[in-house]
């Protein structure tokens, strides 16, 4: 990585000359290091207030004692301009993942998107997990994965022989519910 700077008295269109030329060769050799990947955006955001004061300066009245450069095409117009678009495209799709992947866990949470799902009176689970860890899952009571149905307590106890649902998978996560077993 290096920083390289051109000084000197500059008419208008040698200055942009020189910062078409050091802007384009920033563009294509300014990526290949660990740290001047994270560097290079910075610099060519920051060479753009060179620019600002190139466009200051007076277009020159008369010709010196040698002609003007040719400030060539346009950075985004050369080879190396158009090349540049690879790296800063996928600088780009890697914030933007990055930050739609931070926003979704953020939205989403610990429980994932859904959170754990709720149980009704009535309907029939399955228990992927232990009792000591459920992991209940809403499925037809006519289904062969059917283990429980879910019933409500009978004066705020379970009756014998069926299993307490942890209270997190209740609508509003604070009602018991019971789990009858539907096989033996």
């Amino acid at each position: 990585m290096r920083f390289l700077k051109r000084e000197g008295v500059f008419c208008r269109t040698c200055a942009l000359a020189s910062f078409r030329d050091m802007q384009a060769d920033t563009m294509v050799l300014g990526w290949w290091g660990p740290l001047s990947v994270l560097i290079t955006p910075f610099t060519l955001l920051t060479n753009l207030s060179a620019l600002s004061g190139i466009r200051r300066i007076p277009e020159p009245v008369t010709p010196g004692f040698r002609p003007p450069l040719d400030p060539g095409k346009p950075v985004f117009k050369r080879p190396a301009g158009i090349l540049a678009l690879i790296p800063v495209g996928l600088l780009g799709l890697a914030v933007f993942a990055f930050t739609a992947l931070l926003v979704i866990g953020l939205v989403a949470g610990p429980g994932g998107l859904g959170g754990q799902e709720k149980l009704t009176v009535g309907s029939c689970v399955r228990n992927d997990g232990t009792w000591t860890d459920e992991d209940l899952e809403t499925v037809d009571c006519g289904s062969s994965d059917a283990q429980f149905r879910v019933n409500a307590p009978v004066d705020a106890t379970c009756p014998s022989g069926d299993y307490l649902a942890d209270l997190e998978y209740s609508e509003k996560g604070d009602t018991t519910l019971c789990l009858r077993p539907l096989k033996g």
